[in-house]
């Protein structure tokens, strides 16, 4: 490496040093500048609790049920009519489905 000392104190120049100022922004700017006032966005509503309102809340208008358990139970209930369905088939030759189109006479 030729020059060691005088390239790492170049660097160090370039990289500490102000620049020599060609790409500076001139002090005046060639376009006017516009003064635009922030507009105020309207304010939120104040935070009241529930627990300070002064008539009680009513506790039928809300549901207590998660609709995911809802949802949960009526799958199982199709499920298990689904599970008896099956086992009437399988083991009785009961066809529980006879509202299918032409069910009817496959049974027969």
């Amino acid at each position: 490496m030729h020059d060691l000392i005088r390239r790492t104190l170049e660097w160090l120049r370039l990289l500490f040093a102000p620049g020599t100022g060609k790409r500076r922004r001139p002090r005046s700017h060639p376009y006017p500048s516009l003064h635009l006032t922030p507009v105020r966005p309207a304010p939120l509503p104040r935070h009241r609790s529930p627990y300070g309102v002064p008539t009680p809340l009513d506790g039928t208008a809300s549901a207590l049920v998660r609709p995911y358990l809802a949802a949960l139970e009526q799958e199982a209930a199709l499920q298990q009519h689904r599970r008896l369905a099956l086992v009437l088939a399988a083991d009785f030759g009961i066809d529980l489905d006879r509202h299918l189109i032409g069910a009817q006479e496959v049974a027969a």
